[in-house]
């Protein structure tokens, strides 16, 4: 079941959602944003787009985007508790030692 971080009702109602999905394990650890059919991923150990989709801070709701940065940690700690083989204080460079 994907970690979904609470949002007030009022950005609910015009899309906004934030989640941690399924079956990214794999990936880089990241934070994905929606609104509507848009979407937008957040790396969660340096805040910068992952491409794709790529974006941009300035895309993201500021109400959203401040919700984000409050609960930056929580996010980090949700990631580490759905993929512990892909924690949060892992590196890309540990991982291409590994391959």
């Amino acid at each position: 079941m994907p970690y979904e971080l609470h949002l007030p009702k009022r950005l609910k109602t015009k899309g906004w959602k934030v989640k941690i999905r399924e079956k990214e394990r794999l990936e880089p650890p990241h934070v994905t944003i929606l609104c509507g059919k848009k979407e937008w991923r957040v790396g969660l150990r340096d805040k910068r787009f992952l491409v794709p989709p790529g974006g941009k801070w300035a895309d993201i709701d500021d109400e959203v985007r401040q919700l984000i940065e409050k609960s930056w940690r929580s996010l980090q700690n949700a990631w580490d508790g759905k993929y512990p083989s892909n924690p949060m204080s892992r590196t890309e460079d540990d991982h291409d030692e590994e391959n």
